[in-house]
């Protein structure tokens, strides 16, 4: 059934010192450069997903993001077959541009380089780019232009959608007798993304969430992987150290479920589940550049009927804002 559980909860942020800034300077840089965790960092397959298409609603920017995973499988179908450990390793050429004012404009283009070793310590590597991403999003809601001081909340909302295209290789080998058939460099597949932001800013805090759906298309060797619902929840407050250096932790949850896969049309046994994190994360930003690094750790979850397990996620970026 295509539904999701995100668990609305949070704890207290930070309590880190800073030195503070008049308020109204204040403001000011942070209507710039503080609310970056609207689509944070991480996801599946280094595509976007839970980690995330951007790093904020009002940050135009180009830059570079690695992303790395750890996961171990079943080395085969059956419950006493061995584990292996497989490592996924992006990274991501990635940008956000405005068109007019009120759309804006998310590509992706990953570089993949997989590996996992066998039980006989055998190893499989795969390197090459991954699947291009190209999304549109229309502003609902807009934030007052960067030169307005406000001192009350503010929401944002966006809504849009896009396309994953198969610039990446499949390889039907690596389905074959192996439970975690995403040991690929793409889908091999058109892929369709639907997805929402919204985000509520206050002075130095914010609180932001994400939701997409990405309805899979079936490939040329008859492959189809489940449509796959992220979502993510965040939580962020900005220090500022000078008018030009400003640091943002934050810390939220995320959420992924992915319905089972299917091979001519039939179900696929032990695809399909559901996966949930915490996530935390920090921002550091001098003038036009932005330093970032965020985790996700798992706290739950039930992946291909327990034969593949995340380890850790994590990710690394580099951006220049335009």
């Amino acid at each position: 059934m295509n539904k999701i559980i995100i668990i609305l909860m949070l704890g207290g942020l930070f309590t880190a010192q800073a030195n503070d800034l008049p308020e109204e300077t204040s403001e000011c840089i942070w209507k710039n450069t503080a609310y970056k965790y609207f689509c944070d960092t991480c996801g599946c397959g280094g595509n976007g997903g839970s980690m995330g298409f951007g790093t904020g609603l009002n940050n135009n920017f180009v830059g570079l993001r690695y992303i790395g995973q750890k996961y171990r499988s079943r080395d085969g179908i059956f419950d006493n077959s061995p584990w292996i450990n497989e490592n996924f390793n992006t990274v991501q050429a990635w940008g956000k541009f405005p068109v007019g004012k009120r759309v804006l404009v998310n590509a992706l283009l990953p570089y993949h380089s997989h590996n996992r070793t066998f039980a006989d310590n055998t190893e499989q590597t795969i390197n090459g780019i991954g699947d291009a991403t190209v999304l549109a999003y229309y502003n609902v809601l807009r934030q007052t232009p960067d030169s307005v001081i406000s001192i009350k909340p503010e929401h944002a909302w966006q809504i849009g959608g896009g396309v994953k295209m198969p610039t990446g290789s499949f390889d039907a080998a690596n389905i074959e007798g192996s439970v975690n058939p995403s040991f690929q460099l793409g889908t091999g597949s058109w892929d369709y993304i639907l997805a929402t932001n919204y985000g509520i800013t206050h002075r130095n805090w914010g609180l932001s969430a994400l939701l997409n759906y990405t309805i899979k298309t079936e490939n040329s060797k008859n492959y189809l992987f489940g449509n796959q619902w992220n979502a993510a929840l965040n939580t962020y407050k900005t220090y500022y150290v000078s008018p030009s250096v400003s640091f943002t932790p934050q810390v939220g949850l995320g959420a992924e479920y992915f319905e089972e896969n299917k091979e001519f049309s039939l179900i696929v046994p032990d695809t399909g589940g559901d996966v949930y994190f915490a996530r935390f994360g920090l921002e550091t930003n001098y003038n036009r550049y932005a330093l970032g690094i965020s985790s996700m750790i798992p706290i739950s979850q039930n992946l291909n009927e327990g034969k593949v397990e995340v380890k850790n996620r994590v990710s690394l970026y580099l951006n220049i804002n335009i």
